[in-house]
């Protein structure tokens, strides 16, 4: 059953513009320009996935540019969630992001933000969509996002981390709320840890 995450009780547009850190305050040096980041993690379960832990790879090879900030708002307000993946599949990969046992795939979309303590990275990328998802034209077909959080902080061991593997974002209609609807629990991310490539 799908899980409903209210992302922010302000309007659509600036919830979506928080979510994948679109604000250009503190951003613009790093914008387009080369990365050679690696973060390694532990994803660990929860609710009907407590218990169960993978690693994640998350390789950053360059930060995304405000026209990509912009394709992607745009492309939001016309076709929500649906428009934001066919705005990702225009975009040149700036990463790949691997777990336990894959070879990974692209990152298309990642921006690196300030916070009073360190700083966050959001990632929002198209998942694969696999051969029997396909054949099957399952309900799994529309949560055809990815979406990770990574809250790097100065002080150690106080990292933290979300990821939603498969994901859409809609409108709540009666709040005006973007809410991440997921087609499994969320995976909290631990144990962060920064390599240079």
């Amino acid at each position: 059953m799908p899980k409903m995450t209210r992302l922010a009780g302000i309007s659509a547009v600036v919830a979506l513009a928080c979510l994948v850190g679109l604000t250009t305050f503190r951003t613009a040096a790093q914008e387009g320009t080369k990365a050679g980041e690696v973060y390694q993690a532990q994803a660990m379960g929860q609710g009907t996935q407590l218990g169960k832990i993978f690693d994640v790879n998350i390789h950053i090879d360059q930060y995304s540019t405000e026209d990509d900030r912009q394709a992607l708002i745009a492309a939001f307000q016309k076709d929500g969630s649906k428009g934001l993946s066919d705005a990702l599949q225009k975009m040149h990969a700036k990463g790949q992001l691997a777990v336990t046992g894959t070879v990974g795939f692209e990152i298309t979309y990642a921006r690196r933000v300030m916070t009073a303590d360190g700083y966050r990275i959001r990632v929002l990328t198209n998942r694969p969509i696999y051969f029997g998802e396909e054949l099957n034209n399952g309900r799994s077909l529309n949560y055809n996002l990815t979406f990770v959080e990574l809250n790097i902080s100065d002080q150690k061991n106080k990292s933290t981390g979300l990821l939603l593997p498969a994901v859409q974002f809609k409108v709540d209609k009666k709040t005006n709320e973007v809410v991440a609807e997921t087609y499994r629990n969320p995976w909290k991310l631990q144990n962060i840890i920064r390599s240079k490539e």
